[in-house]
């Protein structure tokens, strides 16, 4: 395994008590869905959607791509893979096309552990995620139902990935955001297993099982810890946006494409 660097870290202390009651034991925890990408064609229905209702507005990032719906050419299942690729090609007013999958409705989970087998896409102005949103936004619009990014990678930074928490109080629109920046050279070059340890006291967020970053529920409520509602996963390839093209985008990288081995969720038993 190669090891890892963290750049910044930013973690809520709780008593070690609270360390214990989530480390994972391999023998606790019982598979209750995955893909492992083992057939052809486009991704499996029964699985996932094609988010596509933020075209309109840019998906809140001021992002460049058009997110399309079914298009084997933006996502599709093929040699034991699922292909997430954005690619330079005019559309409906936009410059490039990608895909965004959820699992809304049909992989919903409170707690439990998550896990994505990935090659990240590089490339200036590039930003693929591995992420989840609340299924029910019980306490309203973002950011305050929360969100959890397992994984984001900016092509501008080749070396580096990055997980985030975000929620009322914590959040990038306020500079608040909870997280750490991963240093991992290859990420773009070699497959990594990205998960999250999800319980009732904290987010443990891991990178090859070692451990990057830890989230700890302050017990102060909703506001700084909204994790004890639904959650979904969502796979993506963003062009450009506030974070993804703050450098510009280099439109000699495209076709990039996100290439994900599997996704497992596991809960505790």
């Amino acid at each position: 395994m190669k090891k890892m660097k963290l750049y910044s870290l930013f973690i809520w202390v709780l008593p070690f008590v609270l360390f214990m009651n989530c480390t994972k034991i391999s023998s606790d925890w019982k598979l209750v869905w995955s893909d492992e990408f083992n057939y052809h064609g486009l991704p499996n229905p029964l699985k996932w959607n094609y988010d596509t209702i933020g075209n309109a507005y840019g998906w809140g990032n001021k992002e460049l791509q058009y997110y399309t719906y079914a298009n084997p050419e933006n996502a599709w299942v093929e040699g034991g893979f699922l292909h997430i690729r954005a690619q330079k090609e005019r559309i409906n007013g936009f410059d490039f096309t990608s895909a965004r999958l959820n699992t809304l409705n049909k992989g919903d989970w409170k707690y439990g552990r998550v896990e994505v087998r990935a090659k990240l896409p590089g490339g200036r102005g590039v930003w693929p995620a591995i992420w989840m949103l609340p299924t029910d936004w019980k306490y309203g619009n973002w950011p305050n139902s929360g969100e959890i990014d397992i994984v984001e990678h900016v092509g501008y930074i080749p070396d580096s990935v990055f997980v985030t928490v975000h929620t009322e109080v914590f959040n990038h629109m306020i500079n608040t955001q909870k997280g750490a920046s991963v240093y991992l050279p290859q990420n773009e070059h070699e497959f990594h297993l990205y998960a999250i340890e999800w319980c009732s006291e904290k987010i443990d967020f891991f990178i090859d099982d070692e451990l990057v970053f830890t989230f700890n529920n302050s017990g102060y409520g909703a506001a700084e810890w909204p994790f004890d509602q639904k959650f979904h996963l969502l796979l993506n390839v963003a062009v450009g946006g506030n974070w993804g093209g703050q450098q510009g985008v280099d439109d000699s990288i495209f076709p990039v494409t996100l290439l994900v081995d599997y996704v497992r969720v596991y809960r505790r038993i």
